[in-house]
């Protein structure tokens, strides 16, 4: 059961959020296009139901969003996450086209940028995913440049990630977010991670060590009135990880494939994710899903801590 909460704007509540909300819990906000466009039903079912699962472990609530058939859901109960996940040809929806994803009542996935907005709409300060987009590799012939980094620059909610998808230019991806003022904060860690991989060979701009201090650290920004989020590289486990030497064999296999077939747009990173799945046998979604897990534990623990 969801209830609409705006006259003006075709948006509802999940029962679980609406209680949560009410009564002043933790929310944490979750992504969709790992769900429709991240990998096949029944998997991509599991895998929701047990991030959604770990987040109420941590004593939050998870708020996953979507546009279904015009509404944008912040929460989604049993029966329509498993009818999303079944869904075939959703729209992948970012900044540019969530309005027209609502407007033209289609029914979309939200991506980190999509998510954002829906999540500071809905007054939810925190958002696990698995990685950001950011400044693709050659961008300086494409300049292909994810919305995410300009979203993470304007809309004020903690993104807790495994750091930027390791199909980018991460460094490229970490002066764009440093010139545009997003903290970026590794967990417990010096060194900024690569998705798939613990060690990106970049030092960390920050480092934090418990829940606690991240959310007194937005506390602080808060205070100062400074604008934009958060972005919280949340390193994968040691024992899923899949060493960033091995990661780039793959990634540049991946990268001429895209080029031989001429892949452009957004296009561009389900077809390399895809490529790396079968470079890999399977390794990489098995490191997806542990290191999503990963992050919504965190998120869902920096949530409380803010509470």
């Amino acid at each position: 059961m969801t209830r609409p909460i705006s006259h003006d704007l075709p948006i509802a509540y999940s029962a679980e959020v609406a209680a949560a909300k009410a009564r002043g819990s933790a929310i944490v906000a979750l992504e969709s296009t790992i769900i429709t466009h991240g990998m096949p039903y029944p998997g991509n079912l599991d895998m929701a139901r047990s991030v959604e699962a770990i987040i109420r472990d941590q004593g939050a609530v998870p708020a996953t969003i979507a546009v279904i058939d015009g509404t944008l859901h912040i929460g989604l109960d049993a029966e329509r996450l498993e009818a999303l996940a079944q869904t075939r040809g959703a729209m992948k929806v970012s900044r540019a086209d969530l309005a027209f994803a609502i407007a033209e009542r289609r029914t979309g996935a939200t991506t980190v940028a999509a998510t954002m907005i829906a999540a500071a709409r809905a007054g939810i300060r925190v958002f696990a995913t698995g990685g950001i987009g950011g400044v693709h590799r050659k961008a300086e012939e494409t300049f292909d440049i994810s919305a995410d980094l300009e979203e993470l620059a304007r809309t004020g909610v903690i993104v807790v990630c495994a750091g930027a998808k390791a199909i980018l230019d991460v460094p490229k991806t970490l002066e764009v977010l440093e010139t545009r003022g997003v903290p970026v904060v590794t967990y417990d860690s010096e060194i900024f991670p690569a998705f798939w991989s613990r060690d990106s060979g970049l030092k960390s701009p920050l480092m934090l060590n418990s829940p606690a201090a991240i959310a007194n650290f937005q506390r602080m920004r808060d205070r100062l009135g400074i604008d934009g989020g958060m972005l919280i590289a949340n390193p994968v486990p040691e024992d899923s990880e899949i060493p960033r030497d091995e990661m780039e064999i793959y990634i540049a296999r991946a990268l001429d494939n895209a080029d031989r077939d001429k892949i452009i747009g957004k296009a561009v990173t389900p077809y390399l994710l895809q490529s790396i799945f079968e470079l890999t046998d399977g390794r990489s979604l098995e490191t997806n899903i542990a290191l999503v897990e990963n992050n919504a534990r965190l998120a869902a623990e920096i949530a409380v801590a803010m509470m």
